[in-house]
C-alpha cells in the first residue's frame, strides 16, 4: 500500500502508527521513498544550477574566502572593488555552472539505496537523507564539479592572484592547504550550498508533513486507527 504514496506520508506514517520499518522489505515503501528523494535533489539542483541559483539567493550565495574577505576593503580602498565584485560573481557563476552535474550521482546514489538505508532515512533525524546523500556523493561531486569550477575561475585574473598569495601563506601554516586554492574553495562552497538545499527540502517535509494531503492520509490509514 506504500507504493505510491510521497515521502511526507510515509514519515508521518512511521512516526504516528509506529510502523514497524521490517515491513519496508516488501519493496513498496523503498520504491515511494526512492522516488520522493530523486524528486527533492533534483528540485534542490535545478534550483541552484540556474543564473543566479547561488549568486542571486543569500543562504548559499558564496563569499570571498575568509583569508581574502580580510582583504577586502583595503582592496577596495585601493581602488580594487570592481575586481573584488567580479571574483564573487565568477565564484558563484562557477558553482551554478557545476551543480547540474551531481544529477546523475544523486540519482544513481537514491537507486543504490538499500533496504537498511531507508530504513534510518526514515526513522532518523531531520536531516537523514541529507547525510545520506553527502556520505555517498561527496567525495565523487567534488571531483565531478571541480574541473568546470576551474574552467570558470581561470577566466578571473585576481583568482590567479589569489592563489599566488595563498599559496605562499600556506607554506608557512597561516592558512589551510584548502584555503590555498581558490578552485578547491569554490567546488567546496558549491557541495556545501547543493546539501544545504537538499537538508531544507528535507526539513519542510518533516515540519509540516500533511500539508494539503491530510484527508488522503486519513482514507489510507482510517482503517489503523
Amino acid at each position: 500500500m506504500y507504493r505510491c504514496l510521497p515521502l511526507s506520508l510515509l514519515l508521518v506514517f512511521c512516526s504516528a502508527h509506529a510502523l514497524d520499518l521490517s515491513g519496508i522489505a516488501s519493496g513498496d515503501a523503498v520504491t515511494a521513498l526512492r522516488t520522493a528523494l530523486t524528486q527533492g535533489s533534483t528540485k534542490a539542483v535545478t534550483q541552484l544550477g540556474t543564473a543566479n541559483g547561488f549568486l542571486g539567493n543569500p543562504e548559499v550565495k558564496i563569499p570571498l574566502p575568509p583569508n581574502l574577505q580580510k582583504a577586502e576593503k583595503t582592496l577596495r580602498r585601493f581602488g580594487m572593488g570592481a575586481q573584488a565584485d567580479e571574483l564573487i560573481t565568477a565564484m558563484n557563476r562557477a558553482a551554478e555552472a557545476a551543480v547540474p552535474e551531481a544529477k546523475t550521482l544523486l540519482v544513481d546514489a537514491v537507486k543504490s539505496m538499500s533496504v537498511q538505508d531507508a530504513k534510518a532515512i526514515l526513522s532518523g533525524g531531520e536531516d537523514s537523507a541529507t547525510q545520506y546523500f553527502r556520505s555517498k556523493t561527496s567525495d565523487a561531486l567534488f571531483k565531478k564539479f571541480k574541473p568546470t569550477v576551474m574552467q570558470a575561475t581561470s577566466k578571473v585574473g585576481l583568482a590567479n592572484t589569489y592563489n599566488n598569495y595563498a599559496g605562499r601563506a600556506a607554506k608557512y601554516g597561516l592558512i589551510s592547504a584548502q584555503e590555498a586554492n581558490l578552485d578547491d574553495y569554490v567546488t567546496g562552497q558549491a557541495l556545501e550550498g547543493l546539501y544545504k538545499m537538499i537538508a531544507a527540502e528535507e526539513k519542510a517535509i518533516r515540519k509540516d508533513p500533511l500539508g494539503q494531503t491530510s484527508k488522503i492520509l486519513q482514507r489510507v490509514f482510517g482503517s489503523k486507527q
